[in-house]
């Protein structure tokens, strides 16, 4: 589904967000920075295709955009502004 009615549910829906950021954590140990940057991208993608909804999608990114001023020179951040 490209776009459609469906809304994003911001409300709890891990059984156990203890275990989850645990598990979150552990993906990135040892990692460089660089290294970590590039599982976090993978990972964004990777959830964004099971989510499947465009709409959803963009509802989340604004969402996640909320309070954030770009920084300075930022180039990516004000291309995508």
């Amino acid at each position: 589904m490209i776009g459609g009615d469906a809304m994003l549910e911001i409300g709890p829906k891990i059984s156990n967000p203890d275990d989850f950021y645990e598990s979150l954590i552990e993906i990135h140990r040892g990692l460089s920075r660089e290294q970590s940057e590039l599982l976090n991208a993978k990972l964004i993608l990777l959830l964004a295709n099971q989510v499947g909804n465009l709409g959803v999608l963009r509802q989340a990114m604004a969402k996640v955009r909320e309070g954030i001023t770009p920084a300075g020179d930022d180039v990516l951040l004000e291309a995508v502004s």
